[in-house]
């Protein structure tokens, strides 16, 4: 019975996940970068790829908000934070003029988190992209002066002859 026993639970090995032999030739390690972090003018890493583009204006208009209210006063990070919404609106055409108004109009009282507000508004207010611009018609001038061959007014017509208070001219008979 004993060695019927072991006869049960010997099973060949079949291990599903062997082991990997060792890589004989491991390629060159990327060496560390010795400035971790951002850097005074931020990073070149993945951050800054996927980082949307700032409107050239848009810190500006920021910045500028605490002329229409003085509440409007915004920290730098949050400037930095909210300009990207401010660059959505004037990628789709809306005036500079326009997007301080819709930000700094009816504020709430009292106004606790400045940037949270306008941070609401540039999302909840985003206009949308301006249509395609329809194609100039051409434009039709009038047709130029003549002068009627029977009366010597004045009329529009693109080609010279009678004015239309002036009888047909005669044909001429064949001599």
């Amino acid at each position: 019975m004993v060695g019927n026993h072991l006869l049960q639970h010997r099973q060949p090995n079949h291990d599903p996940d062997p082991e990997p032999e060792p890589d004989l030739d491991p390629g060159p390690e990327p060496d560390p970068d010795p400035y971790p972090g951002p850097g005074p003018q931020g990073s070149a890493g993945p951050e800054a790829a996927s980082a949307p583009r700032v409107h050239p204006g848009a810190t500006a208009l920021l910045a500028g908000l605490r002329r229409h209210d003085p509440r409007l006063l915004l920290a730098e990070r949050d400037v930095r934070r909210l300009a990207p919404g401010v660059s959505a609106w004037l990628e789709r055409g809306a005036d500079p003029e326009a997007i301080g108004l819709a930000l700094s109009a009816n504020l709430p009282e009292p106004l606790r988190s400045p940037a949270s507000v306008l941070a609401y508004r540039l999302k909840a207010l985003l206009p949308p992209h301006l249509p395609a611009a329809p194609e100039p018609r051409p434009v039709r001038r009038p047709d130029p002066f003549q002068t009627c061959d029977g009366c010597e007014r004045a009329f529009r017509s693109p080609h010279p002859g009678r004015c239309r208070d002036c009888p047909p001219p005669e044909p001429r008979a064949a001599a």
